[in-house]
């Protein structure tokens, strides 16, 4: 299945909820869901249709795939990686999701989005350790330190994020330099400090059946 490029503020109404995936329109007036209280293409105030349980752990998967921008095969394969590290599968599915390195760019607050994100790693805009990469995939580990790659701090991209990287929040298992604008990431995420609503055991469910 492609990349979708549509609209993504339908994702969010059909879900019901944000799912941030404009940055910071998603807390102002223009975003669609504060005026269109509605799933796409439904109209009027019927009885809404009653989903099967497979429909509910489908558009749970649906929604973390939405979230992370990752597609079906991606999905499995951070799926499997999750199912080998001790602990819940689905908690730990959500872990790895979050330590993909277009997450982290997003959760250090150098963009609005992981779109954005995942665009500015496959332009080669950051490396690991020294080493660039082009992969947003790629999952990082406790000690790995990702800066901006060097002639990249003079474009647009490295002063954007400069001027707004003071004010956002960075979670506790990130640390971010103000100077360099090199995160560093200390730990694994806990699950206190991922702030995104998915159920992952709905999602182990679906892919034991």
């Amino acid at each position: 299945m492609a990349r979708y490029m549509g609209p993504v503020c339908r994702i969010c109404r059909r879900q019901g909820e944000k799912l941030m995936l404009k940055g910071g329109r998603c807390f102002t007036p223009k975003c669609p869901l504060e005026r269109k209280r509605y799933p796409p293409g439904q109209r009027g105030t019927g009885r809404p249709k009653k989903m099967s349980e497979y429909g509910v752990r489908l558009l749970e998967k649906q929604k973390a795939k939405h979230i992370y921008g990752v597609l079906e095969r991606q999905m499995r394969r951070h799926f499997a990686q999750a199912e080998k590290l001790p602990g819940r599968a689905g908690e730990n599915l959500v872990t790895v999701l979050e330590t993909r390195l277009d997450s982290v760019i997003y959760r250090a607050g150098f963009v609005e989005s992981r779109r954005q994100a995942r665009q500015l790693v496959q332009h080669g805009y950051f490396t690991i350790n020294g080493r660039r990469t082009n992969i947003p995939s790629v999952l990082v580990k406790p000690g790995d330190v990702i800066a901006w790659k060097q002639g990249k701090d003079k474009r647009v991209p490295y002063e954007s994020a400069a001027q707004s990287v003071a004010a956002k929040h960075v979670p506790a298992w990130l640390s971010v330099d103000d100077k360099s604008l090199a995160v560093k990431v200390l730990s694994q995420p806990s699950k206190e400090d991922i702030d995104v609503t998915i159920n992952g055991r709905l999602i182990v469910e679906l892919y034991s059946r």
